[in-house]
C-alpha cells in the first residue's frame, strides 16, 4: 500500500509554474493527502491567492504525476476554508525563492509596522539598505523593490496572514 510520505515525496516534482525552484509541496500549497485505496488518493490544495491563474495548472500537474506513479483514481481539491499564508513556505522554499531572486517574506510576523514591508532583506547582497517601490508586482503574490547597496531590483513574495 501507498504512504502519505511517498506522495508526499512525489508531490515534491510538482514545482511552482511561475517559480520553477519552488515545489506546491514548499510554498505550503498542498495541504493534504488523503488516501482511500492503493489507487485512489485525494490530495487538497490551498491557492496562495483566491484568484490565482496558476492553480488550474498546478491542480493538473499533481493529477499528472500521480498519475505516473500508478495511482489510478487521484483527485484534487482546491480548498478554501483554510487561507493560506506565507509563514506555510518551509525552510527549503525560503531558500528556493531567496536562490529564484526573490526575497522570502518575513515569517512569524503580524504586519504591524510598515518597515517590515519598506526595508526586506535583498536576495542579491542582503542588504537592507532597500526601498519598496511598489506593492504591485508582476503577480499578486509579489511587491517590486531596489536594493541601494548592490542597486539591484527585486521582488518580495509578499508576506499575507
Amino acid at each position: 500500500m501507498v504512504t502519505k510520505a511517498e506522495i508526499l515525496h512525489w508531490l515534491e516534482e510538482v514545482k511552482d509554474p511561475e517559480i520553477p525552484m519552488l515545489s506546491l509541496i514548499d510554498l505550503g500549497v498542498i495541504r493534504n493527502v488523503e488516501i482511500t485505496t492503493n489507487t485512489k488518493v485525494k490530495v487538497t490544495m490551498t491557492p496562495t491567492f483566491t484568484g490565482c491563474p496558476a492553480m488550474e495548472v498546478m491542480k493538473q500537474d499533481v493529477i499528472d504525476t500521480l498519475l505516473n506513479y500508478g495511482i489510478d483514481d487521484p483527485e484534487v481539491e482546491i480548498n478554501f476554508k483554510e487561507r493560506w499564508k506565507s509563514d506555510l513556505i518551509n525552510e527549503k522554499g525560503r531558500t528556493a525563492l531567496k536562490k529564484f531572486g526573490l526575497a522570502p517574506p518575513p515569517r512569524d510576523t503580524l504586519i504591524v509596522d510598515i518597515d517590515i514591508l519598506q526595508h526586506v532583506e535583498c536576495p542579491h547582497c542582503e542588504s537592507h539598505d532597500t526601498n519598496m517601490k511598489s506593492p504591485f508586482g508582476p503577480t499578486l503574490c509579489r511587491s517590486l523593490h531596489y536594493c541601494n547597496t548592490c542597486k539591484q531590483a527585486f521582488e518580495q513574495f509578499k508576506p499575507i496572514e
